[in-house]
Parts: C-alpha cells; structure tokens; sequence
C-alpha cells in the first residue's frame, strides 16, 4: 500500500515538475542531427536528452552489474573447488616418518 501511495506520489510530482518546466521554456528549437534537422520544442529536446543519458546510465551500470555476477560466480567455482581439496587432503591418513 505504501509503496503504490510512493510509486502514485512520485509519478504525479514528476507530471507537475514536466508541466512547469514545460510552461517556462517555451519556443521552438532547430536540432541539427549531421544527416536530418528536426524541429521541436525546447522542453521536448531537453527531456529527450535526459531520458537518453538516464537510459545509458542504467545500460552501463546493468553491464558493470552482470560482469560483477560473472566475477562472483566464478570465484565461487573456485572456492568449492579448493574446499573440495582441502577436504580431500584432510582424509588423507598421517604416517609418522619413524
């Protein structure tokens, strides 16, 4: 319940945040992309661009996430198995040198 309340809360903050930054910057812009020119509004290109860098934010952030998964499984591997040696090594009966 209080998550949704959270989740509710945040998405209607977010609207209100979008709607008063929309209405402070009005205007039309001319992107130039090297291959096309768009025109938008000025609100828009810079909402754009933060969803954009959000996105790859979250993109490096998932790779540097799976290969830190992929480190850690790894050296699990080895663990068992070094146990798995030392186990062995321990069943191992002791002869005096006498």
């Amino acid at each position: 319940m209080l998550r949704t309340l959270l989740v509710a809360g945040s998405a209607v903050l977010l609207a209100v945040t979008a709607a008063i930054f929309a209405a402070l910057n009005p205007g039309r812009i001319t992107l130039d992309l090297a291959f096309t020119a768009v025109e938008t509004e000025r609100y828009v290109a810079v909402i754009v661009a933060l969803a954009a860098g959000w996105v790859i934010g979250l993109l490096c952030a998932v790779a540097g996430i799976r290969r830190e998964a992929t480190e850690r499984r790894r050296l699990q591997r080895a663990l068992r198995l070094a146990e798995q040696e030392v186990e062995a090594l321990r069943s191992i009966p002791v002869h005096d040198a006498d």
